[in-house]
């Protein structure tokens, strides 16, 4: 038998034992301790993850947050969003789940007129709109907006390859445009530039560009010249600013088309087609910018917590980056690569205008919305003996010349309104019947016997001809015409009594209608709330004789009467009747 060795018993392993178990117990009191000191660090580790992320505490489900915030920029809203909803902020035990809907701000802001935005928070282009809002009935309640997320200043733009052509014809700034638009100018510089621009009904950069160009018009003491432009671009206006951007870049005519929009829609348009690139051009006088404002609707406390919490996310460097990525400016106007000089901006902060109160924002909402009525214009021509008489001076008659003032005027209105033309003397349509309809009072584009109204208009004034024998019957005249408007006015038009002469007044030997009692009548009749304007034009070396009795006439309806001295004078006469009806019936005070 072969030896044993006698440690396999006395501390030793026993002979049919595993080593690994041998080693195992070998080292066992080391083991002991280590393993609570796991434990230990386990325990330790989850109070860790509930210390630092209690935070981020879902136990009870998710906590919808809505937002709805306009086109351009939801975009990077929903980006930072994303990252908001991965980092698992949580509001009483529910994380917080963003989502982003676009709408036009103008819309969610009618939807908050009438009660119906089911919204959380409301992120908007322009604070000016929040202003125009908050002057309706229902804007009242509107919450205050809670600072701004991003800036884009509004400028001109044109196409790259054009914008070297415009240096001969215009300098980036609001005067220019408003020269270049103006309707009246035809001598100016809307010869070679057509002006497009926003609806500011629609728009707010459409609605800032208005506002920078009146202010700036108005110090310039260009307001009739702004008046004309309003007119003009009126029928100019483009859907949003992906058409009016895609408008520049495409030949029609000879005119250089320029544009009106926000910085950042020039860089989105740019990034989505840089085959056709547009450039910004910034007006020298500075300039209004969208700002962006955050507005709270929710009403539950929870949400609003979570609001609270997403908007402060929003200022955090990581959310602005991706603002700045976007072509927005941050809240200081400072901008970020996307809006690089080789990429046809200005990286500068542009200067700023002062921007303006709610009054201003709310007058000039409705100067817009007035201008843009319907006008609905009867005319009366006057063709008594002594228009027969020769303009000293000229080789027209004072009928051709008053006819010449009448086709430069008429032609400010646009084909949608409502003319009309009645010629005045003396028993011009039977005895005792001053007055003669010419044209029927209709629109301009309908067809009347087989031709259009505004081509009947065009060949009643060439062919009318001065009675030689006939006196000045204005005032029957203008009661019959008058009341004529007053039984068919038309709510949603701008109704106009416009009487050209050569301003002798009335002279009519068989009596009829004497002065006081026509003042009387028109005083008695005249309604603000459906308010008839008379504008009146005299061109003629007597017409100064009766600008006494004019201005009564005009002024009992909150009209005007001027005297024309050069036949170019009538298209300033035309504006500044224009004027005077976006402020009638309160124009004097």
């Amino acid at each position: 038998m072969g030896r044993h060795r006698t440690d396999e018993f006395d501390g030793g392993y026993r002979a049919h034992e595993p080593s690994a178990r041998r080693r195992s117990r070998g080292r066992g009191k080391v083991l002991v301790p280590l393993a609570g000191a796991v434990a230990l660090a386990v325990l330790l580790g989850v109070a860790a993850f509930v210390i630092f992320n209690r935070d981020h505490d879902c136990s009870d489900g998710k906590l919808p947050l809505r937002v709805v915030a306009t086109p351009d920029i939801q975009p990077a809203l929903s980006k930072i969003a994303g990252r908001y909803n991965k980092a698992l902020h949580s509001v009483d035990s529910r994380c917080v789940e963003v989502t982003v809907a676009k709408e036009a701000a103008a819309r969610t802001a009618n939807s908050l007129a009438a009660g119906k935005v089911s919204a959380d928070f409301w992120v908007a282009d322009s604070s000016l709109l929040l202003e125009s809002v908050r002057r309706t009935p229902a804007g009242e309640a509107l919450p205050q907006p809670e600072g701004s997320v991003a800036t884009s200043p509004v400028v001109l733009a044109a196409a790259r390859s054009a914008a070297a052509k415009l240096s001969g014809s215009i300098q980036p700034s609001w005067v220019s445009m408003v020269a270049a638009a103006n309707v009246a100018n035809v001598d100016g510089p809307g010869r070679k530039v057509r002006v497009l621009a926003l609806d500011p009904q629609k728009n707010s950069a459409g609605l800032a560009a208005l506002l920078a160009a009146a202010g700036v018009a108005r110090e310039a003491k260009q307001d009739q010249a702004l008046v004309g432009a309003m007119k003009e671009l009126s029928g100019q206006l483009a859907s949003d600013s992906t058409a009016l951007l895609a408008s520049l870049t495409v030949k029609s005519g000879s005119r250089v088309p320029v544009g009106v929009t926000s910085e950042q829609a020039i860089y989105a348009h740019n990034s989505q087609k840089p085959d056709a690139p547009v450039v910004a051009l910034y007006p020298k006088e500075g300039t209004l910018s969208l700002d962006y404002p955050v507005t709270i609707l929710a009403k539950d406390p929870s949400v609003i917590k979570a609001a609270t919490d997403f908007k402060q996310d929003l200022a955090t460097d990581s959310a602005q980056k991706t603002l700045r990525e976007d072509g927005f400016r941050g809240t200081d106007g400072s901008a970020g690569a996307a809006l690089s000089k080789d990429k046809g901006f200005t990286p500068d902060t542009p200067p700023a205008l002062d921007p303006p109160d709610s009054a201003t924002v709310a007058r000039m909402v409705q100067t817009w919305s007035r201008l843009n009525l319907g006008s609905r214009l009867l005319t009366l021509l006057d063709v008594s003996g002594t228009m027969a008489l020769p303009v000293p001076g000229t080789n027209m008659t004072r009928m051709q010349a008053i006819n010449k003032i009448a086709t430069e005027g008429l032609g400010l209105f646009p084909a949608d309104s409502e003319l009309g033309l009645w010629s005045f003397s003396t028993h011009l349509d039977g005895q005792g019947r001053d007055w003669k309809e010419l044209v029927s009072v209709g629109p301009a584009s309908e067809t009347v016997n087989g031709v259009l109204r505004k081509d009947l208009l065009v060949r009643a004034f060439a062919q009318v001809q001065a009675k030689p024998t006939g006196d000045t019957g204005l005032n029957d005249t203008v009661k019959a015409a008058y009341t004529e408007l007053t039984k068919t006015y038309a709510g949603d038009k701008i109704n106009t009594l416009l009487i050209l002469t050569d301003g002798a007044g009335n002279d009519d030997p068989d009596g009829g209608v004497s002065n006081s009692q026509l003042l009387q009548f028109l005083k008695k009749t005249y309604d603000p709330k459906r308010p008839i304007s008379i504008l009146l034009i005299a061109f003629g070396p007597e017409a100064q004789k009766g600008k006494a009795q004019m201005d009564a006439l005009a002024k009992a309806t909150g009209g005007e009467a001027y005297i024309a001295k050069d036949i170019l004078q009538v298209r300033d006469f035309f504006l500044q009747g224009m004027e005077r009806r976006l402020c009638s019936p309160n124009c004097d005070g």
